[in-house]
């Protein structure tokens, strides 16, 4: 049986915090649930996230689908399990998805020093939610512009949910500097063609 969680309070999303497509719901979760989800990614088969030769510091475990970096494509994963199917159905409501698109769960645990570098999330997955856990960081957010780059900064403060849609998707990169504590994420994502408003 999926373990259940009272995971929601009565704060709503914040919409387009920043920039058109990021939203975010503050307090998505309870402290109790937060502490619980963050037993769960600890308890997954983590493993250093690796780019081509290169292996970075935070440790990650993908369901659903994961993805082969060498070969550019998506990759066999294990199927979501009960407590992160549950989280999904709760999380993919509060941020207006179909539950059932969010087919890819990716578990991220960053220790100490560990961060995640500029990037924009794979064209094979359409819409992200990010939950955050165990502390706050600063979401960074950039896109090239011809005389450098525009730049925004967003906090995002533990047990909060964040949506990256639209603009936000497609035209801003995002990163998270490496923090002196360690820090938890849960991300699920659309398949291309499956998203749901």
């Amino acid at each position: 049986m999926a373990q259940q969680f009272d995971l929601f309070s009565d704060a709503g999303p914040v919409a387009d915090a920043v920039l058109p497509g990021l939203s975010l719901v503050p307090e998505a979760v309870s402290p109790e649930a937060e502490d619980a989800l963050a037993g769960r990614v600890d308890a997954a088969p983590l493993e250093p996230f690796k780019f081509g030769q290169w292996t970075g510091r935070r440790l990650t475990c993908a369901y659903g689908s994961g993805y082969d970096f060498a070969r550019g494509r998506l990759a066999p994963a294990p199927p979501l399990p009960g407590w992160l199917l549950a989280l999904r159905d709760r999380l993919g409501s509060a941020a207006g998805l179909e539950a059932e698109a969010l087919g890819q769960a990716l578990l991220i645990r960053y220790d100490p020093g560990a961060g995640i570098g500029w990037h924009r999330d794979r064209p094979q997955y359409g819409e992200v939610l990010g939950l955050s856990l165990s502390a706050d960081c600063t979401l960074r957010l950039r896109r090239r512009l011809a005389d450098g780059f525009e730049r925004r900064n967003v906090h995002l403060p533990r047990r909060a949910l964040y949506r990256l849609s639209g603009e936000a998707r497609w035209e801003w990169e995002h990163s998270i500097a490496p923090l002196a504590e360690t820090r938890r994420s849960i991300t699920l994502r659309t398949l291309r063609g499956i998203e749901a408003a």
